[in-house]
């Protein structure tokens, strides 16, 4: 269980809110992440994925989120994903504790 303080709160709106819906179903330039631990990348439904992210079958968990966001170009080669990542891994774990709370709560 975490506490959404401020700071996370403003690493994503800085960093994904551009791109990500969380608390909706509706995708934006990206994929929404609401539902977002424990789905299969690429599957997302209402998003047009490259063939890198259908075919990479990983399953998104803090774990596997956290190597991708420090670089996903080079996660998922030819990813739609225009970000060149967080290299501060403070940043990305404080990113992915707001991402893991806030995914996870029903649509509004």
């Amino acid at each position: 269980f975490f506490i959404i303080t401020l700071r996370l709160i403003q690493i994503y709106k800085y960093r994904c809110a551009q791109c990500h819906s969380i608390n909706s179903t509706r995708s934006l330039a990206g994929p929404t992440l609401n539902g977002l631990i424990g789905r299969m990348s690429g599957t997302a439904p209402g998003y047009v994925y490259s063939q890198g992210n259908k075919h990479k079958s990983v399953v998104w968990t803090r774990e596997t989120l956290y190597d991708y966001l420090a670089d996903p170009r080079k996660y998922i080669p030819g990813t739609k994903m225009f970000f060149v990542g967080l290299k501060n891994s403070n940043e990305r774990a404080d990113l992915l504790k707001y991402v893991e709370v806030e995914s996870a709560k029903p649509p509004s």
